[in-house]
């Protein structure tokens, strides 16, 4: 994202074309999988079969978040000793515990995972309804919602998920159709976060864009050609930010149903920032902007 001259119009670009600068090379798919990720949610297998790591949280910051979660529907948690005592026996007293070698961790999760000894079998997490979560946030104070439009890298959506947690966002919104499935992948890149910021998985982005203009928020386009710095466009109120995927970017008809465009500035020797990244640096400038 190259920096622009600041620009005083706060309105979207009706006739833009779709965005394609964008902040991620766009994953290569695997065989099998549409778009580089798999279109089916987890389901929960016979726990005496390998399950390939789909209904599996790994990890010990993902496993020790997830059952100090009371919304999570458990299986049983496969541990080694250090593993184990690591976690404590307060947390594990509401699941099934089964001692292992690391070996036999491994094989529960996908190859090469970093597992550290922590594998533990999970339903996903309830749907959350858009307007009963904004409500039961308040009004007290700004309201910061995440709304990633087609995102499909789980490193990139659990590592965002991470900073939002940090930086206190009300919700992380994704197309239901159209995200990661909620996968051990994200949920260890996440560190946790997946547990913490409510998860709100819609099935159209620009019907829940509306939702949160209902709801009094600001809607800010966050992508290379914005029309202002995004410190130029941050509202006193509620503020809804859309990022878009890592190939695409935001998609023209989520972009006019945004109030703002905006761009990060940064160096000419870089031409863009990785979408995670462009999150913590986007959500730093805002929660500057209120501390200020």
């Amino acid at each position: 994202m190259r920096s622009k001259p600041p620009s005083k119009s706060r309105s979207p670009h009706k006739g833009a074309q779709k965005d394609r600068r964008h902040f991620y090379p766009k994953p290569a798919g695997k065989p099998g999988e549409k778009g580089g990720h798999k279109e089916d949610r987890p389901v929960r297998r016979d726990p005496r079969a390998r399950s390939g790591g789909e209904n599996w949280l790994y990890g010990l910051h993902a496993v020790q978040a997830a059952l100090a979660n009371p919304d999570r529907k458990l299986g049983r948690a496969v541990l080694s000793p250090r593993a184990a005592e690591t976690i404590g026996k307060e947390l594990l007293g509401r699941v099934r515990v089964e001692i292992a070698e690391a070996e036999a961790i491994s094989r529960l999760v996908p190859a090469g995972a970093v597992h550290q000894g922590a594998a533990l079998e999970v339903f996903p997490l309830p749907a959350r309804d858009l307007d009963t979560v904004l409500e039961q946030a308040g009004t007290g104070k700004r309201r910061v919602v995440l709304v990633l439009d087609q995102l499909s890298d789980p490193h990139n959506v659990g590592a965002i998920l991470r900073t939002a947690a940090a930086f206190g966002v009300t919700a992380v919104i994704v197309q239901d159709r159209h995200a990661p499935p909620q996968s051990g992948a994200l949920a260890k890149a996440a560190s946790g976060a997946l547990e913490i910021v409510p998860y709100v998985e819609v099935v159209n982005i620009t019907r829940a864009l509306q939702q949160l203009s209902d709801h009094g928020f600001w809607r800010i386009a966050l992508a290379g050609d914005g029309a202002a710095p995004l410190t130029d466009v941050i509202p006193v109120g509620d503020v809804a930010l859309v990022l878009g995927s890592e190939g695409d970017g935001i998609r023209r008809l989520v972009r006019e149903h945004c109030e703002a465009s905006a761009f990060i500035p940064i160096a000419r020797t870089v031409e863009s920032l990785n979408v995670s990244n462009a999150a913590a640096v986007a959500l730093y400038e805002l929660n500057r902007g209120t501390s200020s």
